[in-house]
């Protein structure tokens, strides 16, 4: 190996440039490619610019032979002239009209041979690419979106400290206050039997500090939830947390829809009208089966509930007699009878018993449930349906819960196969007033469905221990094509009514006090009325890039069951570490 001493970079190697022709220059990165013509050799040298194209003549022997001894991914400081291409130019590189004859070439470090090539039509399997992740992150594709993460994390510290906002950090190791996803638990050496929590956020903390007086807050934060994985979750991400002293929620959504559109105008250049469209919970519910609606298409859910309650077909009477409900939407029928049984299976994933079908064709309606109705009833659907020949009315039966799950997720399938979801189309949408709890079949309680000090609106405080289900929240989520980029509320700053919140969850006064006392004990001094959001920047930037995975937007990433391939991790310690926390192991049971 040579060293770099004497040898200064000058520029990177897709910097350059022809107003550069003739000027000497020092490049420096890894070996793409090399072609070796004989008296003529080419290098690809890359770097996390792009390429720049090498040549080596045979004037100067011992440079041409040590250019045939480079191979791919060998690590070369180079010095040359730049010059304008002899050969055919490369319109698909940036510096596909010049090339720098190379005057000194040394090898900073050679390779061995790869466990895959690394080039831009990659063949490799994701878990190959996982287990070898800083070779998969060489390439311009895994690049691009760890740049535009920066880009975006330093244009929200830009608009947030212009807007006022104080950038603090939040304790990492924090007391464990299990209410929602499993917390991951960080045993204490200096305390036997005592244990930190990793932050499933800075909640607490962010709301201590408007306590505190710091008015504004922002923090790109790390969060920690231990619970199974998906496309959109991992078990570490990042959030673009922030709170704000003395506001509503107009406050709050105003400076979020700046800060969005700001992200869009500088990291994509495009202009994003605001403000945002609004939609309450309930008619988000009612229209697409999700507190998340993906806007940029139709098939909107509809209510047959008073048209087919009393009909002769037992399934939609029956779901309608047990407070259920009968919904569908209407689609152009691209399916054939496969395709239509799929869709069948498919919102049986979701627990619906099947899926009832009426198809308008050319020579007229065909549904299996047809005998079931007269003429008028079936007309009937067909016009609240707003149905047209070529058209398939698709109808779940069911519990509520059940029906919204199904067409929810079956409108976004059908869009899918489809193929009428714009990647280049941003449907913004504030979905506002969720409930303020959830029913938990699990835990046979209320569960709050954003957290425990989300403010609950004025006029239904009197309802948190009659009538829960009926309490609405103070609470906002931002959703972008179907997916929520972030979410908040106003938060409760009274000491008794956040004591009255914890009873409606369950929680004695001794519970509430062993949990959260020091919350309750800084709402004795005075707290300001606030309120805040935090973005997940993870899928904030996914949706920016185009990309289908947070996985493919995070430097280093976990796999579904929460491990890192590269790094092997979580891995076993040693017994003198478990003794000194006080920590023994149970052998599992064969």
């Amino acid at each position: 190996m040579e060293n770099i001493q004497g040898m200064k970079r000058t520029c990177r190697c897709a910097e350059l440039t022809e107003a550069q022709i003739g000027q000497e220059v020092v490049v420096m990165g890894w070996v793409q490619k090399v072609r070796n013509l004989g008296a003529l050799v080419f290098i690809d040298l890359r770097d996390r610019s792009g390429i720049v194209q090498l040549m080596i003549d045979d004037q100067n022997k011992e440079l041409s032979e040590k250019a045939s001894s480079v191979h791919m991914e060998f690590v070369l400081a180079v010095r040359g002239t730049v010059q304008k291409r002899g050969g055919a130019e490369n319109t698909a590189l940036k510096t596909g009209t010049i090339e720098i004859l190379v005057s000194e070439l040394r090898i900073l470090n050679t390779s061995d041979v790869t466990p895959f090539v690394v080039e831009e039509d990659i063949k490799a399997k994701d878990e190959l690419r996982l287990r070898y992740r800083y070779l998969d992150l060489r390439r311009k594709a895994m690049q691009e979106p760890m740049i535009l993460r920066h880009k975006v994390c330093k244009i929200a510290r830009d608009y947030f400290d212009e807007n006022g906002f104080l950038e603090i950090e939040t304790p990492i190791l924090v007391k464990s206050t299990p209410e929602g996803a499993r917390d991951y638990i960080v045993p204490s050496r200096m305390r036997a039997g005592g244990f930190y929590a990793l932050p499933q956020s800075p909640q607490l903390y962010k709301q201590l500090l408007m306590v505190a007086g710091m008015d504004r807050y922002m923090q790109i934060a790390r969060c920690f939830r231990d619970e199974d994985l998906r496309a959109d979750r991992q078990p570490e991400f990042t959030q673009i947390d922030l709170e704000m002293s003395f506001v509503e929620e107009d406050d709050v959504m105003t400076v979020n829809e700046g800060f969005l559109k700001r992200v869009f105008k500088e990291a994509l250049g495009l202009d994003i009208v605001t403000p945002f469209p609004r939609m309450t919970w309930r008619e988000a519910m009612d229209r697409y089966g999700s507190d998340k609606p993906d806007t940029r298409f139709g098939y909107e859910i509809k209510n047959l509930s008073d048209l087919v309650g009393a009909c002769g077909f037992s399934v939609f009477s029956g779901a309608v007699a047990d407070g259920g409900s009968v919904r569908a939407i209407c689609v152009k029928n691209t399916f054939g009878r496969k395709g239509i049984d799929a869709l069948g299976e498919f919102v049986k994933t979701y627990r619906a018993k099947g899926l009832a079908w009426i198809n308008l064709t050319e020579e007229g309606v065909k549904s299996p449930i047809a005998k079931f109705f007269s003429e008028e009833e079936i007309q009937a659907i067909i016009d609240r349906m707003e149905a047209q020949t070529g058209d398939i009315i698709l109808i779940v039966a069911d519990k509520d819960k059940v029906v919204f799950d199904s067409l929810g997720a079956l409108r976004l399938e059908v869009a899918k196969k489809q193929d009428i979801l714009d990647k280049q189309q941003f449907n913004f949408l504030w979905v506002t007033e969720f409930p303020q709890f959830e029913w938990s079949e699990e835990e046979g309680r209320f569960m709050a469905m954003h957290h425990p000090f989300t403010m609950p609106f004025d006029e239904d405080i009197d309802k948190l221990e009659s009538d829960p289900g009926a309490v609405r929240a103070k609470a906002y989520d931002i959703v972008l094509n179907g997916v929520e980029l972030g979410g908040g509320s106003l938060r409760i700053y009274d000491r008794e009514l956040q004591q009255k919140m914890f009873r409606a969850l369950g929680f004695s006064d001794e519970d509430a006090q062993e949990r959260f006392d020091f919350l309750l004990e800084a709402f004795r001094y005075g707290t300001p009325p606030h309120g805040g959001m935090a973005y997940g920047l993870d899928r904030l930037i996914m949706l920016l890039s185009g990309r289908d995975s947070i996985r493919d937007v995070i430097a280093f990433p976990k796999v579904q069951n929460a491990s890192e391939l590269m790094s092997g991790a979580p891995g076993l310690v040693e017994q003198k570490q478990l003794d000194e926390l006080h920590i023994a192991l149970i052998p599992e049971e064969e």
